[in-house]
């Protein structure tokens, strides 16, 4: 196999295996794409965030980030207040007993709230710094001349992830036509962000 292709499946496999994973982001996408709420903007907005960040870790950013510890601090603090902030919605949301996939419709953010609350939940998350660039920066910079075509892989399994993770969320979206449906995903989601926001925390 052409070692530039071996590269590059290289990048998608690492890429995806850190990704494909339960987390605030995903959880975000999938809660959106079941809405059907300006679903390609807040893909869009994942998988280019995505895309920077693995081009900054493959350029060498990594080593930057780990002699200025103090950012990632700041981050990470930063972090785990606005998991904690969203986790007290989406447990106010499971809360509710009345729901369903038409009120869930019906009750619609704005855009621009949207598409903030996604760049929030990527670059105010600092286990997105340390997986994407750090660490997928370190094992693309083992490919020597060839580490562009690892990160391209990378970046290509982030934008076949996030929107076949919005897109395909329609299809379950008879599943959550029922009230218990959406409360069960809230109190999940709850659960994943209070868990994350935890773990920030303890890190460091």
């Amino acid at each position: 196999m052409d070692p530039g292709l071996l590269a590059a499946f290289s990048g998608l496999g690492l890429g995806l295996g850190l990704i494909v994973a339960i987390g605030a982001q995903n959880a975000f996408v999938l809660r959106q794409g079941l809405r059907g709420e300006h679903v390609v903007p807040v893909v869009a907005v994942c998988a280019v965030s995505d895309v920077v960040l693995i081009a900054g870790g493959v350029a060498g950013t990594g080593a930057l980030l780990e002699r200025v510890p103090e950012l990632v601090d700041v981050m990470r603090w930063a972090g785990a207040a606005f998991l904690l902030g969203y986790a007290a919605l989406a447990a106010r949301r499971a809360l509710r007993p009345e729901g369903g996939l038409r009120a869930e419709a019906a009750d619609r953010a704005p855009l621009t709230t949207v598409l903030l609350t996604a760049a929030a939940l990527t670059w105010l998350n600092p286990h997105v710094y340390l997986d994407t660039v750090v660490l997928l920066g370190s094992v693309a910079a083992t490919h020597d001349e060839l580490r562009w075509h690892f990160g391209a892989g990378a970046a290509v399994g982030s934008v076949v992830w996030f929107t076949t993770l919005g897109t395909g969320a329609r299809l379950l979206r008879p599943v959550f036509a029922r009230p218990g449906a959406w409360r069960a995903l809230d109190a999940v989601i709850a659960a994943v962000m209070v868990v994350l926001a935890v773990g920030l925390a303890r890190t460091g």
